[in-house]
Formats: C-alpha cells, sequence, structure tokens
C-alpha cells in the first residue's frame, strides 16, 4: 500500500480467517477502497463478501466467465447453472 497502487488483486483473502477476523479484514478493504480509490480485483466463493466489495461480479467455470454483470443484478437473478448453485449455497 505504501506505493499507491490504482488496483489491488485479492485472492481468497478473506477464506481461512475466523468470523470476526474476516469481518475487520473486509472493513479495512472496504475503508481502503473508498478513501484511496482503489480498484479491487477480489477472487472469492463467498458471495456476501462479494456483495459487500463489489460493484461489479463475473462468475467463473472451468477457467472462462459464465456471467458477469452489476453485483446486485447477478446475484437478485442468476442466469447460469454455476451463479445459481452460489447464489443457492450463500442463502
Amino acid at each position: 500500500m505504501v506505493s499507491g497502487p490504482d488496483l489491488l488483486l485479492l485472492d481468497e483473502a478473506t477464506s481461512a480467517l475466523d468470523v470476526l477476523v474476516a469481518g475487520r479484514v473486509i472493513a479495512l478493504i472496504a475503508r481502503l477502497q473508498r478513501e484511496r480509490g482503489l480498484a479491487l480485483l477480489f477472487i472469492t466463493h463467498d458471495l456476501a463478501v462479494a456483495r459487500r466489495l463489489c460493484h461489479r461480479i463475473a462468475v467463473m467455470a472451468d477457467g472462462r466467465i459464465v456471467e458477469e454483470g452489476e453485483t446486485e443484478a447477478v446475484i437478485a437473478a442468476p442466469a447460469h447453472p454455476v451463479t445459481q448453485r452460489l447464489v443457492a449455497a450463500s442463502a
């Protein structure tokens, strides 16, 4: 963060953390995003975290994007079976 990046790449940044620590990390990421205008490429299986941090979402299967769009729209009406399974699993 010292070098002032424009893009922050996070790969499963909260997956191995307990709920309390994960919440703090998510809050820190959201604050950095807001205060520094960072763009995030946030890789996760956790749609609740994606919903909190991401304006747009892309769902991948077998290394290919199968669905993408505004986060709320994709989660509200998932079109692809993989997205449907992710949404169902997060409910």
